[in-house]
């Protein structure tokens, strides 16, 4: 942004200085995006963080909710300061984070301020009820936000060019949940120590009178609809696990049957659209020219159409020819170069500005051009950070002709799909030549071989050195070759007589047969074996094209049976198929470690190896919430949305995990299981329920965005908001299920003296 403040005070004096005729202009300024799109993160986060401070204030004293909303920009500070150790900077990925923990951070800050509350409304002083509400709850907040930031890590772990995305989240995340915990514990304790005691009896006016009727309205939904439920379900306890285990697997069936899209990245809206243009190779540089001018005028047409609404979609266009700077990818060759290339790019205005998306514009501009003469390939893209072709298939093989016919037969199979399109390969004829096939039985019988007459074909017109002579410190070599007139033409080549052994020269149509066609572009090999990429793009504004899933239809129908049509050729995905695949076994295998250290985080408190895996169960139920709210909002699936519930694994044990420690008081106090598990469902209920919609509310403005620019974070932002109200639930009404599940197993395994045995044991410990 600084350089481009620079580059524009520039512009201002250079304009003065320029010749009549020629102007200036600033070409893809990267840094209007940006702002942009980080103005609309900061918009969302303050509405996100009045949202929030709405939800408190509604549910707790105004004064208490104040209190515990401080720590939100508090421990935000906290995390701001450590972003140069983590070298973090403010982006649109970290400030997403920060959005994304708005609703969490508030978590430990309501179990110790709801906890606190509940003692000063019977009527406790608050300095003894700060301190014991706090000391209370003590051990299962410390170690309910440390789980939520295990369930960050496997951030931490993606490689490849995804990693540099992943990592900005869990370094904003994981400090600010540290930082709240400090202040949950501390400074929180401390401010609450100092509040008027609660007088049940004063006189409630406006909002005062408004949040006691939300409390009450909240306290006489537990007590009226939950406990009565909660009971009923306590006693149907087998049939409720029966029912959510129904839910989990249907939902998954849908995900595996293809029922529900999804994508490795969500579409970022483009600013650049590029046609890319390969002719034969080997066309005079004017053939190239007319045709790039047909795709030009088609895109000014298409613009003209939009201006007639008022509304026109180009900014800027660069014709070029002879190199395609805008779509070379990764290639390692680095920017073709030649006469038979081209490329034709168009910057877009302003998404704000223009009534329809990048990959529409695109498919209008293809239908807009038409047919190119003699096109090699045709490919009209958005560039936007998702990148790359949708996908992206290398077969590779010993035989080549055989490796041909094979990719000809996956091209013919891909375009079978709805939707495929710019399907292409690598695989292109180079420059016309002559070829020498065979010798001519007259060559074999005079004794010449084919590498001989080959070598003085070289030798006369490329050159043969004949010796070296000293110039200085230089040497200068002097080559032999044919005059310059004998070797400007095919002709030329027809009139070489070519040496037998014997010392004749024989006219070299009588020794060996001359072909003409076209030579190799490029040779390509991976591990010794000739290699064909094919590469195709999906049209988004076809309706059911997904990449996936012709991925997987590729994959099952045409892929898997292509080594017995054609033998010894192997096949595998690259580019964005190859990165989804390995960020997706760098998640779950760091979202595998994240459970054992989750799960030896919540026996510490619990004092138990059974009881963790009570509050795991709610975990793989919280994926359901997550994939009902992508079906909800009609969204489908991506690597973001992934991202997203592994950390909604934290957030649910979380709750989880305050609603387990308050049975096992229950107990040690002498209640029964059915009894303190029904007695702490209730008890958990409002701060359960306040950190779910907190959670929730900090979310929702970035859930009603419109705006195309934060397209690609809404996935994310869904898994998280849908996935922690479904897992209330869960937590609610599964979990004081399994745990009195877990009576009726070890009634089922052991005696009851034995159990009695262990509770007394239990008892003497505490």
């Amino acid at each position: 942004m600084e350089i481009v403040a620079i580059v524009k005070d520039y512009l201002k004096e250079a304009r003065d200085r320029l010749p009549e005729g020629v102007t200036m202009e600033i070409w893809n300024d990267q840094s209007v995006f940006l702002s942009g799109r980080m103005d609309l993160l900061k918009k969302n986060g303050i509405l996100g963080l009045l949202l929030v401070f709405i939800v408190l204030a509604l549910f707790l004293r105004p004064s208490l909710a104040a209190l515990v909303a401080v720590g939100i920009p508090v421990s935000f500070c906290g995390a701001i300061w450590m972003m140069p150790v983590f070298d973090i900077s403010i982006n649109m990925i970290t400030l997403f984070a920060f959005i994304l923990v708005l609703g969490i951070v508030v978590d430990d800050a309501i179990v110790v301020g709801e906890n606190v509350y509940r003692r000063m409304r019977t009527g406790e002083d608050p300095r003894l009820a700060s301190w014991k509400g706090t000391h209370e709850v003590g051990v299962v907040v410390i170690f309910g936000i440390i789980t939520t930031a295990v369930a960050f890590t496997p951030m931490l772990g993606v490689s490849g060019v995804s990693g540099k995305i992943w990592r900005n989240i869990p370094w904003i995340v994981i400090p600010t949940l540290m930082f709240s915990l400090v202040q949950s514990k501390l400074i929180l304790p401390a401010h609450l120590a100092l509040l008027p005691r609660s007088d049940p009896n004063r006189k409630r006016r406006g909002f005062s009178r408004l949040q006691h009727r939300m409390v009450e309205g909240l306290e006489n939904f537990a007590n009226n609809i939950y406990r009565p439920l909660l009971k009923v379900a306590l006693h149907a306890r087998w049939v409720v696990l029966t029912i959510f285990t129904a839910l989990f697997t249907f939902v998954m069936a849908m995900i595996i049957a293809g029922w529900i899209p999804s994508q490795f990245f969500p579409e970022v809206e483009a600013d650049i659209i590029s046609a890319k243009l390969t002719l034969p190779k080997g066309v005079p540089f004017e053939t190239t020219k007319r045709s790039l001018q047909q795709i030009e005028d088609a895109a000014w047409r298409l613009n003209a159409k939009f201006e007639n609404d008022g509304q026109p979609i180009i900014q800027h266009l660069l014709n070029t020819a002879g190199s395609q700077p805008y779509q070379t990818g990764f290639a390692a060759e680095g920017i073709p170069t030649d006469t038979h290339y081209g490329e034709v790019t168009i910057e877009l205005t302003n998404v704000s500005n223009r009534p329809t998306s990048a990959k529409e514009i695109a498919a209008m501009w293809r239908n807009e051009s038409g047919p190119i003469p003699g096109a090699v390939e045709v490919a009209f893209q958005s560039q936007a950070s998702g990148g790359g072709n949708a996908i992206d298939l290398e077969i590779s093989g010993s035989d080549f002709e055989t490796l041909v016919a094979a990719a000809e037969h996956v091209k013919s199979e891909l375009a079978t799909y709805k939707g495929v399109i710019d399907i292409a390969d690598n695989n292109r004829e180079g420059k016309r030549e002559l070829k020498l096939r065979e010798l001519t039985p007259s060559g074999k019988a005079l004794g010449l071989r084919l590498s001989d007459v080959a070598q003085q074909l070289r030798a006369g017109f490329y050159g043969d050195e004949a010796l070296r002579l000293q110039r200085g410190k230089d040497e200068v070599k002097v080559m032999v070759r044919y005059p310059r007139e004998e070797r400007e033409s095919v002709e030329d080549i027809e009139q070489v007589k070519i040496r037998t052994v014997a010392g004749d020269e024989i006219p070299i149509r009588d020794v060996a047969e001359l072909e003409l066609g076209r030579g190799y572009d490029v040779i390509r090999r991976t591990d010794n074996r000739r290699t064909i990429k094919i590469t195709a793009d999906i049209d988004e504004t076809v309706k059911e094209a997904n990449a996936n899933q012709v991925v997987a239809g590729l994959t099952g129908k045409t892929l898997s049976q292509i080594n017995k049509e054609f033998p010894g050729v192997s096949w595998s995905f690259e580019g964005e198929q190859k990165d989804q695949a390995d960020s997706v076994k760098d998640i779950g295998s760091g979202f595998f470690f994240a459970l054992i250290a989750m799960y030896v985080l919540m026996a510490i408190p619990l004092r138990s190896y059974i009881q963790p895996l009570i509050i795991m169960t709610a975990i793989p139920f919280g994926i359901v919430g997550a994939v009902l709210g992508h079906i909800v909002t009609f969204t489908e699936l991506s690597i973001m949305s992934m991202c997203g519930i592994v950390a909604l694994a934290g957030v649910v044990v979380n709750d989880s995990l305050v609603l387990v420690d308050y049975v096992n008081r229950q107990r040690r106090a002498g209640e029964g299981i059915i009894s303190a598990a029904w007695e702490a469902g209730a008890k958990r209920f409002r701060p359960i329920i306040l950190t779910s919609l907190t959670t929730f509310a900090g979310l929702t403005p970035m859930l009603l965005e419109t705006d195309l620019q934060a397209k690609f974070l809404i996935p994310m932002a869904i898994s998280l908001s849908f996935g922690i109200l479904f897992a209330t639930l869960i937590t609610l009404i599964l979990v004081p299920c399994v745990y009195v599940m877990l009576e009726d197993i070890k009634k089922l395994l052991f005696s009851q003296e034995k159990i009695d045995k262990w509770e007394a044991n239990l008892q003497a410990e505490v």
